[in-house]
């Protein structure tokens, strides 16, 4: 978890000095009549940076509390990494529906349409059932 504390804290630092930057930036160019900082993208910039540096933050207090591990060490040899990982399923349609739903309950939210938000939140709720239950019934239940 510290390699990942590390990208992550580092990614905010960069957004930030890069608001800096982009703040700076955008001072110097005449937008139309008005002239100033662009405070939208400054802003953008710096909640991103917050995002990630809560990433960074949460990683780092879980390293804290496991061992070390393979990806942490200097040391340590690419074989101690080796092993499953999880499963995976390889033939699944279910997240492209979960997606499907998601983008149907999305429009719904951006064009203001309560009838269109309340089919895709159903939507979303039926396939994630169906992909958390797909190896718990049906053909592909495992026995």
């Amino acid at each position: 978890m510290r390699s990942e504390s590390r990208i992550f804290n580092g990614i905010a630092v960069f957004l930030f000095v890069m608001a800096a930057v982009y703040g700076l930036w955008t001072r110097e160019i005449d937008i139309g009549s008005a002239q100033g900082t662009e405070w939208v993208g400054v802003v953008a910039l710096i909640l991103a940076g917050f995002l990630c540096m809560m990433c960074g933050g949460y990683f780092s207090f879980v390293a804290r509390r496991i061992d070390l591990r393979p990806e942490d060490r200097a040391d340590a040899d690419i074989s101690e990494g080796a092993g499953d990982l999880g499963f995976f399923s390889p033939g699944s349609y279910w997240p492209i529906t979960v997606a499907a739903a998601a983008s149907i309950a999305g429009l719904g939210i951006v064009f203001w349409a309560p009838w269109l938000i309340a089919i895709g939140a159903v939507a979303v709720i039926a396939s994630v059932g169906g992909l958390l239950f797909e190896y718990y019934t049906g053909s592909h239940a495992q026995h």
